[in-house]
Formats: structure tokens, sequence, C-alpha cells
């Protein structure tokens, strides 16, 4: 019998009291996502039409952003759809393609954050080689890098995973996770494990490794300038590392609730599944658009002129 033939959907069954809460839950859906296009838009925009801000700092933060905006639409209309929908049933390859984004969103999030932390190591600890190590040639590279590479490794997680022969077709969550197909499946299942502990290795511990050896760098040579030289590189280094931290806490709660799933209570579980997907894309904007004083400046502008206006 054809493979395709056997099952044609797979069943979400994370959601928490959603026939009681479903408006609720959608209400409080739509509005989060709008937020998050609204404000990835909104810095994204300012960063592209000020041609003062088209920098190696401001064109990460773009792409970061980007990026954001692409890992909520994986997520935030399937969820919508799901939350209105009387089934949350989702086609086999509709869950492979969504698993492949929000993996993409999360591999590429910790690539660009070390490729930002690069161009931050560079600008405070090498300024004088600044424009010679971070032409645009350089940040074309670098970009590429952070989404080719993600794409190859979980592009071949997916595809060992489309080798397996499910026998379970039923998911206790809100969304496609690679890891969780895998655990529908009733053949052996040891290789997709050691590959995927060995993508989880190489996706995540060289960037978290190397935006920490970045900041201890940068760290050594605030210590060693003035207090005027330590402000201004702190003010430029905190959203960065806010975020970073933020993002690398997120995760590393999932990795734990994916591989331990059943152990903690349900709803436990849902939140910390979705934190990371959920959570970043709105908070990312407002800390680069509150804490950045070029952008800020930028954003607060055309309101100023608006009230001028309004006298």
């Amino acid at each position: 019998m054809d493979f395709s033939s056997n099952f044609t959907y797979l069943y979400l069954e994370g959601h928490v009291e959603l026939e009681k809460y479903r408006y609720f839950y959608f209400i409080i859906t739509l509005t989060v996502y709008i937020l998050i296009i609204c404000f990835n838009s909104v810095v994204i925009s300012v960063i592209y039409t000020d041609k003062h801000l088209h920098e190696p700092m401001y064109i990460f933060i773009t792409a970061l952003l980007m990026n954001s905006l692409f890992g909520a639409t994986a997520l935030y209309p399937r969820l919508m759809s799901d939350i209105v929908s009387d089934k949350q049933m989702i086609s086999y390859q509709s869950c492979m393609f969504q698993a492949f984004c929000i993996y993409i969103y999360g591999v590429s999030e910790f690539t660009l954050l070390s490729a930002m932390a690069y161009d931050r190591y560079v600008s405070i600890c090498k300024p004088l080689q600044y424009s010679t190590l971070m032409r645009m040639s350089t940040v074309r590279f670098l970009l590429f890098l952070s989404w080719f590479v993600p794409c190859c490794e979980i592009g071949i997680s997916l595809i060992l995973t489309s080798r397996l022969r499910l026998c379970k077709f039923r998911l206790d969550r809100v969304y496609c996770n690679n890891y969780a197909i895998v655990k529908l499946s009733c053949g052996d299942i040891s290789f997709n494990n050691m590959f995927g502990l060995f993508i989880l290795v190489i996706a995540v511990f060289p960037p978290v490794i190397f935006v920490i050896f970045s900041y201890i760098q940068i760290l050594t040579i605030c210590l060693k300038n003035s207090k005027d030289f330590r402000r201004k590189a702190l003010q430029t280094c905190f959203p960065h590392l806010f975020i970073f931290i933020f993002y690398t806490i997120t995760s590393c709660f999932e990795i734990i609730n994916s591989r331990f799933e059943g152990n903690v209570p349900h709803i436990v579980s849902m939140i910390m599944s979705v934190e990371n997907v959920a959570f970043s894309p709105i908070i990312n904007p407002v800390i680069y658009g509150l804490k950045l004083q070029e952008i800020l400046k930028r954003i607060k502008k055309p309101l100023s002129w608006k009230k001028t206006m309004a006298f």
C-alpha cells in the first residue's frame, strides 16, 4: 500500500479548554500577531527608509526582525485557524512544512545573533579594522550563512523523518514539531534521535559559545577604557545581549520540554512549547526600538511632526 494513502491528517491535541475559551484565545492570538507585524514592520521600515541606518548593525537588526516575522507567520495563522475549527487537524505534508519553517526560524535566530555579536565585537574591540572586516560583502555572506546553514541542517533532519512510517496520528501540541512527529513512528527511531541531538549540538552550541566569547572580549575592552566609552558600548550591546539571553533561555525550555514531554503538567508544557516562537517576535522590535537611540529618534520624528501639525 502506498505510504501516503495510509493516513492523511494528524490531530493537534495540545489545546487547553478550547471549547470554553475559543473566542478569547482567538482574540488574544490575533491581537498579538497584529502587534508583531506592526512593531517589526515599523522598525524595519525606519531602517530601510533612512540611509544613515544602512550600516551592518542595523542591517543585521532588520534581518533578525524579518526572521521574527517569518517565525510568527509560521505559527500564528495556523494556530488561529485551529482555534476556531471544530477539529484541530493538519495534513502530514502541511505539518512537516510548518515544522520546517519553525525550526528554520529557531536555528536562524541563533546564527543571526552570533553574526550580530561578531559585528559588535569588531566594532568595539577592533574599531580601526571595522571598515575592512565588515564590508557589505561580508555582511551579505554572513546573512547568507545565517539562513542557508539552518536550511541544510533542518532539511536533512526532516528528510529522515519523512522516511519513517507512522502508526500514531495524534500530537500533544498546538503546532508541529519534528521530534513530536518522530515519536509517532512505530519503527526504530534511534538514528533520528541521534541525528536530532547532533543537529542540536552544532546548531546551538557554536553560536552560543561564540556570543559568550565575544562579550567576554567586549567586557575586557570596556573595563580598560573610559566611563563614556563603556556607556556607549553597553548602549549598543544591551539590546542584543538581552535578546540573546532571553531567546537562549526560552529555547532551552522548549528543548527540555520536547525531550521530557509528558513529565510536566500539560498547561506548563504548552506554554514552554510556544514561548520562544510566540514571545521573541514581539520582544525583539520593542527592545531595539526603545533602546537604540538612532532608531528611537527616527520613530519619534513622525510622531512629533503630527503633534506639531495638530497645534
